[in-house]
């Protein structure tokens, strides 16, 4: 097998055209929360109750959950692109459907079809890159979805800041003809990309196999090393099933990362993330910002300062200390949502005075820290603690909801981790998701300081917790942090017992 003397390989060119599906998630997060605000979406379905709106936002990620539970079995069993291309085909009719609805019904029919073909795509395109790309690239190449759901953001904000100007009900309809087209591309060129060698390997078609390492542009030695040679390795382990692996994670040795790990994932999203990126025009024109067009564009900047600052989170995530990130996200979390809290509370936020500017810096600071702290290291952690005992499956690399969320999965791919946990974990991160974008917009309308100060106070309660229990991983091996929570006794540091296995004796 040669490499290809193209000057872009085949496994680039793959990769960045599956993270489409990323842009798309990201467009849809950006724009729902202002497009169900445009007068003329009212004035096409009639204003929209909290619940409502609440339950119109969120109705994609409760209708993904299911999809994205069975897409790793039937990504097993049918191939990671032919689950690909048919969740990027609901998506197509979704947001056709979107586009086009004169009903609400019809427009609700329209993101549960988009948030089915999300469970399916999404939860299989970070596996699928991490199986075409060689282990010398493969966290920038799966980052691409991660950035891509991010920029998605940013252009559905924008999106929604540029049509507001247009008059009728192309004003809302705009966006989501542009999420059509998009979707169009990303279904119609999934027909024409080539499947996961390993999943063809492990399913005896190897010289098909070998025919698409070439298409991607694999060496003979690249190929014997993060293909061949692995996927061999892997289909020789001993797999567990469903029930067995059930009860591993919650026997005596593993039950204790297992809750952690799910009380970390499911409160990081509670402290309202997901709120503020669903409904940043609502919160900033609550905030005292007077016109919607303006709240729009301070929501599209916050979008790009959010990315801004995840790149070089991401990229500097093994040189922090996981605690020390952790305690500090959350100080910086809890402070800004009780502040907030406090100046509703006591009615000093008006359309004047220096008390909205507060509020608005620290929505700001909020989400800038989120991205820089708790969404880097919350998977990170949640992932590495878990048991190592069986292959992962493409489920260890989705995580539903906010697109900050999935980023810190990257530096973890290469481990192996238990399926049933990470399946756990997954649902645990996507309740807590949906939970935030329906109960926000009724929060707000009912009580504005309520829901900052709820938020706080989860923030809060989830910084202590952490300061008690979360022990320092990084530059550990999985081995040494296996050991650590297995020893029975907490007085013995992860950061000891490394030493010890180094040294080869206690002291």
């Amino acid at each position: 097998m040669q490499t290809s003397s193209r000057k872009i390989p085949g496994y680039a060119l793959a990769s960045t055209f599956v993270a489409l599906g990323g842009i798309l998630n990201g467009f849809d997060t950006g724009s729902v929360g202002a497009i169900t605000e445009m007068p003329s979406y009212t004035g096409t379905f009639g204003h929209l109750s909290p619940t409502m709106r609440g339950f119109t936002v969120s109705l994609i990620m409760l209708c993904g959950a299911i999809p994205a539970t069975i897409a790793g079995h039937l990504a097993d069993r049918f191939g990671r692109l032919r689950i690909m291309i048919a969740g990027a085909v609901l998506c197509t009719i979704g947001c056709i459907l979107e586009c086009a609805a004169f009903h609400l019904w019809l427009f609700l029919v329209g993101r549960a079809l988009m948030g089915i073909g999300q469970g399916f795509a999404l939860t299989n395109i970070g596996v699928y890159i991490c199986e075409i790309a060689p282990s010398r690239s493969r966290g920038r190449f799966v980052s691409l979805q991660q950035f891509g759901a991010a920029i998605g953001v940013c252009v559905g904000y924008f999106s929604c800041y540029g049509s507001i100007h247009i008059k009728g009900d192309m004003s809302w309809r705009l966006p989501y003809i542009l999420q059509a087209a998009l979707a169009v591309l990303w279904a119609t060129g999934s027909f024409f990309l080539p499947e996961s060698p390993r999943w063809l390997i492990l399913h005896g078609r190897r010289n098909q196999a070998m025919e698409e390492l070439r298409k991607l542009d694999f060496g003979t030695a690249e190929a014997e090393k993060d293909v061949l040679r692995p996927v061999e390795s892997a289909a020789a382990e001993d797999q567990i099933g469903v029930l067995a692996g059930l009860r591993l994670i919650f026997t005596k040795d593993h039950r204790s990362q297992t809750w952690l790990a799910v009380f970390i994932l499911s409160f990081i999203q509670l402290s309202g993330i997901d709120g503020v990126l669903y409904y940043a025009p609502t919160i900033f024109a609550q905030a005292g910002i007077p016109s919607q067009t303006a709240s729009f564009l301070a929501s599209g900047i916050s979008a790009i300062l959010m990315l801004a600052f995840s790149i070089p989170a991401t990229l500097l995530a093994d040189k922090w200390g996981r605690r020390t990130s952790a305690i500090c996200g959350g100080v910086i979390l809890s402070a800004t949502m009780l502040l907030i809290g406090s100046l509703y509370a006591a009615d000093a936020v008006h359309s004047y005075g220096a008390a909205r500017w507060v509020v608005i810096v620290s929505v700001f600071v909020f989400a800038l820290g989120y991205v820089s702290t708790w969404a880097i290291v919350g998977k990170i952690y949640a992932s590495e603690i878990q048991p190592t005992k069986t292959r992962a499956t493409t489920n260890s690399m989705a995580t539903g909801g906010s697109f900050v969320s999935e980023m810190p999965m990257l530096p973890s791919y290469k481990k192996i981790h238990n399926p049933l946990a990470h399946r756990l974990l997954i649902r645990s991160d996507q309740l807590a998701n949906w939970l935030v974008a329906f109960a926000t917009p009724i929060f707000l309308a009912k009580s504005a300081y309520g829901a900052y100060f709820l938020f706080g106070g989860v923030a809060l309660l989830t910084l202590m917790v952490l300061a008690i229990c979360m022990r320092e991983t990084r530059g550990l091996s999985l081995e040494d942090i296996q050991i650590s929570f297995a020893r029975s006794s907490a007085r013995v540091s992860p950061i000891s017992l490394a030493w010890t296995r180094r040294h080869g004796f206690e002291g």
